[in-house]
């Protein structure tokens, strides 16, 4: 993960075009001379002396000046060769056009893409394709593209891995008039790919939000880390197919999005029009619309449309309702407000003014269809002046291509959310409703856990570890019972039988009545094949059933293995949900938690929702909150769901991934749920061998509980050192309320009183992948825990420097717990290959400053401030041991 020499590819000093023998240079060059690049454009080409009004050079060596970026044109099998030249003569970016289509053999593609890599690593050069139609920066004046269309300037950027989406992007923009900060075509992303231009961009100032079409992610680690910061910062949103091949199914992307708080689209169209859209974001804060229309047909479509994106009709307070009676008809519904077709521009006046300040409203849809009473421009002037004014968001639709079209472009100059169709104004206030929930997801703190959760690790790994010795993949039932039990997973008590006399036996020992299942690995759903009996009262009953049972086996699916019976005394449903969960593949993603309603026609119903590891209580209800059954469990009064046990056997199962590589799928189905509690009846684990560290296959780094130590204080407490979580939040907010002004304002170079929400979230909802926080906690559960101190190291996407920074209570100063956070962090960034360490200090900070000499920080003066001190640790320089 790297922005290093990314400067050099979009803000270029100096450009060598290494021409081939087509016309793809020439477009190339006749962009960058009309676009107007300040800066020289250095031909290479033996058979041309000139290329654009510009004198061409015969080779590489020949250049007068370093280029920073080379356009090379030339086939791609020549690229090695001219990469390694470009890289001695200085150049530190390459684009490369040609791509590999032409090169059918697999494996003669890869050592080329090798050889490529190898050229370019002494050198630092960074590579955008191969394959790629190239990128325009317009607000630098860099156009190195085969795009005929100018480009116009503007705060949006965008990152395609589809040129020809990138040409209909650009000519829709053309047509309503926005422009792009940058335009990007990706190509084969061979060094750099979607992740380095996301965090590349969420630096760049120019950038207001990014778009991004995409069809697969080759990184998912990288992309989520950088996806994630990105969309902290500004809106990233992104259009990808929904089916596209070889690729996990979209339900496992869908989750990758919301997780990283992005905002997703339909279409190109809708790509482009959710950048104004998202303009009117910070005045929604919930999904209550009121619709203001002169056709009470087209009122009833938008609310069908509200309806079926999950929104609200707002409830007005009750003084609006009365001022609106006169303006609707009598015993009309107040909302939506239907103002009949003579409605005047003074009546939509009327109406806009009360909806604006009325509390109940989140966003107003003002609809206005062809009329002869009342022309559309002078009710656009009206909400134009109206834009901003209010507390909430305004989106207007006049239908008709011709009567609604100059209404459209006296809003679309004020840059107002306009549509022709009012599903489409709908549809466009939900996405702003899905953007900022999936920007609360990002900064909402989780509750403490509802338990003390404390995993038999090595039990688990005994169980699985026996089965893969003896050549199996499938766990059988009881020892797929000995795993739930190990994640503290309520199972009914599970007995395996090798035989009908053998389950007879067994049965007499239970309490009956007995539920009776056959065991075959091949058998998925076991009613398929007859497999599955209850209300057996008898041992007779049972064996009776049993050979039965296995004689519908043979018949039926004579090639399945049997691996026995399974026996469980019988629980009374009293009216528990039918509920599935488990643990399935998402190919690239790694693991993925699912959710929702279970039993025999699971696949039928269809109602599952995915979500990545690691969980977290309020990811895990994030989860089930996607499903259709979830309402039922949260609402319904008289058969309720325990929902906290529900959230918390999710957050095991997530726990359970992250510590046991071997486990490939895991299935609960069904697993019992009312207001006590839950409870496992059936469920079935596949495994597979692992060498790797089980972590690494997830998508988004888990807490790195490795780095967990506990010290003992010179007073004799004892303290756990450990990675920061979002449940510590609470605890961390009390810590800076007990620090003294003096100390917070060392701290954060400024006064402050709290420490508030979004700052705390900041500093508690790391991304492990490239920041880290230490906490020194007592006793308690996270979130409950006291914390007494907190080091943080945060490191730009370059990995290669971190700026640190502490905070110590009060009543540890002179405890040594300073420098033991200090010193752990220091050995932590070295163990990371971090370069060096640096902070700023205030010059009367004298005890921070002298834990800087002490730790070997070499500390000087700002020159334009003399009561700041920077301080900076070169850890390859230093030999200091851990501490």
């Amino acid at each position: 993960m790297t922005i290093h020499h990314l400067d050099a590819l979009f803000k270029p000093d100096a450009i060598a075009l290494i021409c081939g023998d087509g016309d793809r240079e020439v477009m190339i060059a006749r962009n960058l001379m009309k676009g107007g690049f300040k800066g020289p454009v250095m031909p290479v080409d033996a058979t041309r002396w000139a290329l654009e009004g510009a004198l061409t050079y015969p080779d590489i060596a020949s250049l007068p000046l370093p280029p920073a970026l080379a356009i090379i044109t030339q086939p791609l099998q020549r690229a090695p060769g001219l990469i390694e030249q470009l890289g001695a003569r200085g150049a530190r970016a390459a684009l490369l056009i040609s791509d590999q289509r032409n090169m059918t053999n697999p494996d003669e593609r890869k050592r080329l893409s090798q050889a490529i890599l190898s050229a370019a690593k002494p050198y630092g050069l960074r590579i955008l394709g191969p394959g790629s139609h190239g990128f325009n920066v317009p607000l630098s004046q860099l156009n190195v593209s085969l795009s005929c269309q100018p480009l116009l300037p503007g705060e949006i950027a965008f990152i395609t891995e589809s040129d020809t989406i990138g040409q209909t992007a650009l000519d829709i923009g053309n047509h309503y008039g926005f422009g792009f900060s940058y335009l990007i075509h990706l190509g084969d992303s061979l060094d750099v790919d979607l992740a380095d231009l996301l965090d590349y961009l969420a630096g760049d100032y120019r950038t207001r939000a990014i778009l991004l079409y995409l069809e697969q992610i080759s990184n998912a680690r990288k992309f989520m880390s950088a996806a994630r910061r990105a969309a902290r910062l500004k809106p990233v949103i992104v259009l990808k197919p929904r089916r596209y091949p070889e690729e996990p199914d979209d339900a496992v992307y869908a989750a990758a999005f919301r997780r990283a708080g992005l905002l997703r689209v339909e279409d190109s169209d809708e790509l482009l029009q959710m950048v104004e859209v998202l303009k009117a974001a910070k005045q929604v804060n919930n999904d209550r619309l009121a619709i203001v229309s002169n056709s009470s047909s087209m009122s009833l479509l938008a609310t069908d449309t509200l309806y079926r994106f999950d929104g609200r009709l707002a409830q007005f307070s009750e003084m609006t309702q009365q001022e609106l009676e006169a303006l609707i008809e009598s015993g009309a519904l107040p909302n939506p407000v239907n103002l009949g077709g003579q409605a005047t521009v003074q009546a939509y006046q009327q109406a806009l003014d009360l909806l604006l300040v009325d509390p109940g409203v989140d966003g107003i849809l003002v609809i206005k269809t062809p009329s002869a009473f009342t022309e559309t421009a002078p009710l656009a002037e009206v909400l134009a002046e109206r834009l901003g004014h209010g507390r909430c968001c305004l989106i207007a639709s006049f239908p008709g291509p011709r009567t609604g079209e100059e209404a459209r472009k006296i809003l679309l100059k004020r840059q107002a959310p306009t549509y022709e169709t009012a599903s489409a104004a709908v549809q466009a206030f939900m996405r702003i409703v899905q953007y900022k929930r999936n920007q609360a997801l990002l900064m909402e703190t989780p509750p403490s856990l509802p338990e003390a959760f404390a995993p038999d690790i090595s039990a688990a790994r005994a169980v699985i570890h026996r089965a893969l010795s003896e050549g199996r993949r499938r766990l059988d039932e009881c020892e797929a019972t000995q795993l739930l039990k190990a994640y503290g997973i309520p199972m009914v008590d599970t007995r395996l039988a090798h035989t009908p006399e053998e389950a007879a036996q067994i049965a007499a020992a239970l309490t009956p009545p007995v539920f009776l299942k056959i065991f075959s690995p091949d058998v998925p759903h076991k009613s398929l094949v007859g497999g599955m009996t209850g209300y057996l009262n008898t041992p007779e009953a049972v064996q009776d059933a049993a050979t039965a049972m296995l004689g519908r086996l043979r018949q039926a699916a004579p090639t399945a293995r049997f691996g026995g019976f399974v026996l469980q005394p019988m629980v009374a449903r009293d009216g528990a949900y039918e509920l599935t969960l488990g643990v399935r593949s998402g190919e690239r993603f790694g693991p993925v938690i699912f959710f929702g309603q279970g039993g025999a026609e699971v696949a039928a119903i269809d109602d599952l929702a995915y979500g990545l590891p690691p969980l977290n209580m309020h990811l895990a209800r994030e989860i089930m909150a996607q499903t259709r059954i979830y309402q039922r469990l949260r609402y319904s009064l008289l058969r309720r769901a325990n929902l906290n046990a529900l959230a918390l056997a999710l957050v095991k199962l997530s726990q359970m991934v992250i510590d046991l590589g071997e486990l490939a799928t895991l299935d609960i189905n069904p697993l019992w749920s009312n207001a006590q509690g839950i409870v496992a009846l059936d469920v079935r684990v596949d495994i597979a061998p692992a060498s790797d560290d089980p972590a690494r296959r997830l998508a988004i780094r888990p807490y790195p509980k490795e780095l967990e130590t506990t010290v003992c204080l010179p007073d004799g407490q004892e303290l756990l050192l450990r990675p920061v979580l979002p449940e510590d939040e609470p605890a961390l907010q009390a810590l800076v309320a007990r620090a003294s002004p003096e100390d917070l304002r060392r701290r954060f170079f400024q006064p402050i009183r709290e420490l508030s929400h979004e700052m705390a979230a900041t500093l508690t909802q790391i991304d492990y992948h490239r920041e880290m926080a230490l906490v020194a906690v007592g006793p308690g559960l996270p979130g409950k825990a006291e914390i007494h101190g907190i080091v943080n190291l945060s490191t730009g996407p370059n990995q290669d420097r971190a700026e640190y920074s502490i905070i110590v209570d009060r009543t540890m100063i002179g405890l040594g717990l300073g420098n033991r956070l200090m010193r752990r962090i220091i050995n932590y960034a070295r163990a990371r290959g971090i370069g060096e360490i640096y902070g700023e200090v205030l010059q009367e900070n004298k005890p921070m400053l002298q834990l800087n000499r002490a730790l070997g920080f070499a500390i000087r003066s700002d020159p334009d401030d003399p009561g700041l001190k920077h301080v900076v640790l070169k850890l390859h320089e230093v030999g200091m041991s851990a501490g």
